[in-house]
């Protein structure tokens, strides 16, 4: 999968550029649609990514707001992390597969019941 391509190559958490990559893609953000956001080029986030270059000061308190994270976690990890989102279709698909699930619980607790049935029946018959 190539974010965790992005993330191997970027590094770890432990580094800003690390961090930024962690928050972007929990926010489900592609480098470009980031840098769209923020008013800078691609390349920029790029070399902010890969630990090339740091954002200025406000650049880093528009990424924080944008990434939903705070600028002390941005620039040390302290603090807390961004947390995965599931986007609405996900949840939907999530959701569905519960309630798929739930109604196959329902049916094979019906079918025991009537298993068991047929088995105390069948006993009573035979004594």
């Amino acid at each position: 999968m190539q974010l965790k391509k992005d993330r191997e190559h970027f590094g770890s958490a432990d580094t800003l550029g690390g961090r930024i990559v962690h928050a972007r893609e929990s926010e489900n953000l592609s480098t470009a649609q980031l840098a769209r956001r923020i008013g800078v080029k691609t390349k920029t986030v790029h070399n902010w990514e890969t630990d090339c270059s740091e954002p200025r000061s406000n650049r880093l308190l528009t990424l924080a707001g944008l990434l939903n994270v705070s600028p002390t976690w941005l620039l040390t990890g302290a603090g807390e992390s961004p947390v995965e989102g599931l986007d609405e279709t996900e949840m939907m698909h999530i959701r569905a597969s519960v309630e798929r699930m739930r109604q196959q619980m329902l049916t094979i607790a019906e079918e025991l019941e009537q298993l068991e049935a047929r088995l105390d029946s069948y006993q009573s018959y035979q004594d």
